[in-house]
């Protein structure tokens, strides 16, 4: 399989070891936030979640962001500098917490939607 090019990365998000869902780190979106994130996989964490809209897992990473959104769309990953959290949108949120879109998830969102806080998200190459 493809590990992607240099701008379009291709990841595997695990749900516990045995659930995979397809997605891709898109450096232009942000390239320094992208470029750690790409060196330090994998990277695993328990899962959290935001309301119903967005499932999260918090790693080390230390980034800011200079392209703030507030505005996310289904499918969106998106980098939250406060936490160093890396977040998966389940639906379009609007008004969120400022973050920096990092990718997109191109496998099955609905396997997202059965997470539980005591699961552990885990994210490595493909």
């Amino acid at each position: 399989m493809s590990s992607g090019t240099v701008s379009r990365i291709i990841v595997v998000l695990e749900i516990n070891g045995t659930e995979r869902i397809s997605c891709e780190l898109k450096r232009h979106f942000s390239p320094i936030t992208v470029g750690l994130i790409t060196r330090m996989l994998p990277l695993k964490g328990n899962a959290h979640r935001l309301g119903q809209s967005v499932v999260y897992f918090e790693t080390k990473i230390d980034s800011g962001i200079k392209r703030k959104m507030t505005d996310f769309k289904k499918g969106d990953i998106a980098f939250l500098p406060t936490e160093g959290s890396i977040c998966f949108y389940m639906d379009d949120v609007f008004g969120g917490k400022p973050m920096a879109i990092i990718g997109k998830i191109t496998g099955d969102i609905e396997k997202l939607s059965e997470v539980k806080s005591s699961d552990v998200l885990s994210l490595s190459r493909n």
